[in-house]
């Protein structure tokens, strides 16, 4: 068992924050290993839920946000696993937000507490987080969350995800993708 300590949680926060913007998004393999080097077993023992002591201040929810939400996606790039702690971290943010933790961060930040929405199927996460967004006052998480939710709003999914998900595109999400759609 890895211990959730708030040094843990601190390591995480100087890690994402050092790296910044031009890293939070990009697809780069040497800062996806440098997350697999040093946070895969923060990763694991989060999506089994050892780390809910974390969820009590909201320094140690954002830490816990980005090892259930965004670490998967930089550790399981192209695989169905890299959605598997979704459902976590969205209950994760919803009583985060529901206590004001998001408030405790300035833009670009809190969009993280955000984010788990904007990776949903589901039209009402997407629309929260929209409100959100548009509510904090961060343009550029608003235009992605809008895009986010516009693909949900079409598709009823996201069709970038369907191979690696096993599903069969449709027509419209095959056009889509091929015209240079979102893909991820």
């Amino acid at each position: 068992m890895t211990l959730p300590t708030p040094s843990a949680a601190a390591e995480v926060l100087a890690f994402w924050r050092q790296a910044g913007p031009d890293k939070w998004f990009a697809k780069d393999d040497a800062f996806d290993a440098e997350i697999a080097r040093r946070f895969r077993p923060l990763v694991d023992a989060a999506a089994r839920g050892e780390f809910s002591v974390w969820e009590e201040t909201p320094e140690g929810v954002y830490a816990l946000l980005l090892l259930l939400d965004q670490f998967p996606r930089n550790l399981h790039r192209g695989s169905a696993h890299a959605f598997a702690a979704d459902p976590l971290a969205r209950e994760v943010a919803s009583q985060a937000i529901a206590r004001g933790f998001d408030a405790a961060f300035d833009n670009p930040e809190r969009r993280f507490l955000y984010m788990p929405f904007m990776h949903s199927e589901d039209l009402a996460d997407q629309e929260r987080c929209v409100a959100l967004s548009e509510a904090s006052g961060d343009d550029d998480s608003t235009k992605w969350a809008t895009l986010h939710r516009d693909i949900i709003r079409e598709f009823g999914r996201f069709p970038h995800r369907n191979a690696v998900l096993g599903r069969q595109s449709s027509a419209e999400e095959r056009r889509f993708l091929d015209d240079g759609g979102f893909s991820g």
